[in-house]
């Protein structure tokens, strides 16, 4: 593995190694989802101990957020995302060989830190790469995430179906996913950290210039976050579908912000970055009271499509941003921005539970679209550059 002269690196390159990298970081993450079960049953835990379990990654992630920013203010970007590829590659295959509760603790922990360590330094590379051209193409690289949660979710039905070991699957992929990643290293994007004399501060909350990019985040996390978690109950209990059709009103969310991160950059390049936010609040917030109010299958399933491609460019665009931000380096704004946005990806869906607990599921979506409108009050907010 060598990088490839400056000279050789054309903007082409530059992106296409950034998009594998997206490509690993999807894979990687959805081959270990598609397991949770397996492993579930292979622990024998009850839905209480794996909730408390699982709850060792985001932890994990979001105690590393800090750690992260220092690392990309004091090396090349590149380097710190390729450690970070590696060690997340290397949780993800002991994962597998995990045979009680406090080594899948501990190992969840790692997990999670690694994860940040790549996601962080990731989407500071797709900053860097956006600022090559004149026009957006950060939200594509995104939707490559996306795929390549489906690509793996179909290896893991396979590998399922095929009465594969947790422990020999997580080795084949993360094997893979190393050797591609030192593959394309070498046309990644130089991000040398600055002079410093001329350092910015290596990690901080949003400031008052940046905190609206944290509440859009905030807000589209959070939603996105309740769909992963509550969209298939919903069908089940409000819709009063079968489970093949929850199921279904998933994967129609799911294919929805997938096609939206695709088709992002082309309405960015037409429309401009504040309108394309603010549109996205509004279809999250017209999504949400859709499904509230309309609790029947063809119009709950035309709201989660409103939902999917309101949430599926917010996070890149407030990203790209705030990685222009004039008193923190870009990895270092992006982890603050994250710190923020996490935040809401964890602590709303329980609260979503909690509500749905007091009253019901349609209660807690009428008040998710809520959350829409902040996005789209936030919006008002961002000054045009």
């Amino acid at each position: 593995m060598t990088d490839a002269p400056l000279a050789l690196k054309s903007p082409r390159k530059i992106r296409i190694a950034t998009a594998v990298f997206f490509f690993i970081s999807g894979f990687g993450y959805a081959t270990w989802a598609s397991r949770i079960p397996t492993l579930q049953q292979k622990l024998h835990l009850n839905e209480a101990e794996l909730g408390a379990a699982l709850f060792a990654l985001p932890v994990g992630l979001i105690l590393t957020l800090p750690v992260t920013g220092n690392l990309l203010n004091r090396f090349n970007g590149k380097y710190v995302m390729l450690a970070g590829t590696f060690a997340f590659n290397i949780m993800l295959a002991l994962l597998g060989f995990t045979t009680q509760v406090w080594q899948l603790v501990l190992v969840l922990f790692c997990f999670g830190s690694s994860r940040n360590l790549m996601n962080i330094s990731v989407n500071a590379q797709s900053v860097g790469v956006q600022a090559l051209y004149n026009r957006s193409i950060i939200t594509t690289f995104h939707g490559i995430w996306s795929m390549a949660g489906f690509a793996a979710a179909a290896l893991g039905y396979f590998m399922v179906s095929g009465k594969i070991a947790p422990a020999y699957h997580f080795l084949f992929v993360g094997l893979m996913l190393v050797l591609t990643a030192f593959y394309f290293f070498g046309n990644t994007l130089d991000q040398k950290p600055e002079p410093k004399q001329e350092r910015k501060p290596a990690f901080a909350l949003p400031d008052k210039a940046m905190v609206k990019f944290g509440l859009i985040s905030f807000a589209s996390m959070a939603c996105e976050g309740t769909m992963y978690d509550w969209s298939g109950i919903f069908f089940q209990k409000e819709v009063h579908a079968t489970a093949a059709i929850a199921t279904a009103g998933f994967v129609v969310y799911m294919v929805a912000m997938t096609t939206g991160r695709f088709f992002g950059d082309r309405l960015v390049n037409y429309a401009g970055v504040k309108p394309m936010l603010r549109y996205s609040g509004l279809l999250i917030l017209t999504g949400m009271l859709l499904v509230a109010v309309f609790p029947y299958p063809i119009i709950a399933g035309f709201g989660f499509v409103m939902i999917g491609f309101g949430v599926s460019c917010v996070v890149p665009l407030v990203f790209s941003i705030a990685g222009k931000s004039k008193t923190l380096s870009s990895g270092s704004a992006i982890a603050s921005v994250s710190t923020v946005g996490y935040l809401g990806f964890l602590m709303v869906p329980p609260v979503v539970g909690f509500v749905a607990q007091a009253a019901n599921l349609r209660w807690s979506f009428a008040l998710m679209a809520c959350l829409g409108g902040l996005m789209v009050f936030m919006v008002s907010k961002i000054r045009e550059e």
